[in-house]
């Protein structure tokens, strides 16, 4: 396991997230507080998964004290649209249709917060699709689960596998949370223990 100077917090109830973290050799519980995920309808498409990243944190700054406070959100971004997670089965199938032949990019904001500390960062990733049949979109969206992701998709899941052509960048980041990035930053603030 990874040693960190204090205890780590997950803000996320995202398995994927709870899931990279594990294999990436973290210990850590699980907190969140409520969050209305809104940002400012001038602000750059690039800014916002770190803006909603911040405000996840910052409802539990109270804890930053002893506790490492972690923080993410994606989004999925295609012709600067930003594709949240779908409402409906049918948004599901407009978006994946909207992404379909095409590339899109995929921004995850994350935010650290110890001793009321905050710091953010994104990682940007690249994805291509290719032409996606009308019957391999249903079958998708019919055998998993599209509502709870980003763009309605997830990279791992069969839409991916079948459907997903080059990325470019993180991998990780695609799935929920750039895991180097997220070790590399602890490190640079000196919160791992070597």
């Amino acid at each position: 396991m990874i040693n960190l100077r204090y205890p780590l917090i997950l803000a996320s109830k995202s398995p994927r997230r709870q899931q990279l973290l594990r294999e990436g050799g973290f210990e850590f519980t699980i907190q969140t507080s409520p969050v209305e995920e809104d940002f400012p309808e001038d602000m750059k498409v690039i800014d916002v998964p770190t803006f909603l990243a911040r405000k996840k944190a910052e409802g539990l700054i109270q804890l930053s004290m002893n506790n490492i406070i972690l923080s993410a959100d994606t989004i999925v971004v295609q012709d600067e649209r930003i594709l949240g997670k779908p409402g409906s089965p049918e948004e599901a199938k407009e978006m994946l249709t909207l992404l379909s032949g095409k590339f899109h990019w995929v921004y995850t904001g994350v935010c650290i917060v110890y001793q009321n500390k905050c710091t953010t960062f994104h990682e940007a990733t690249e994805v291509y699709f290719k032409e996606l049949r009308s019957d391999e979109i249903d079958y998708y969206i019919k055998h998993y689960a599209p509502m709870d992701k980003a763009g309605a998709y997830g990279i791992q899941e069969w839409i991916g596998l079948i459907g997903i052509t080059k990325i470019k960048g993180s991998y990780l980041n695609v799935v929920g949370l750039p895991v180097a990035q997220v070790y590399n930053k602890l490190n640079e603030l000196n919160l791992l223990i070597n």
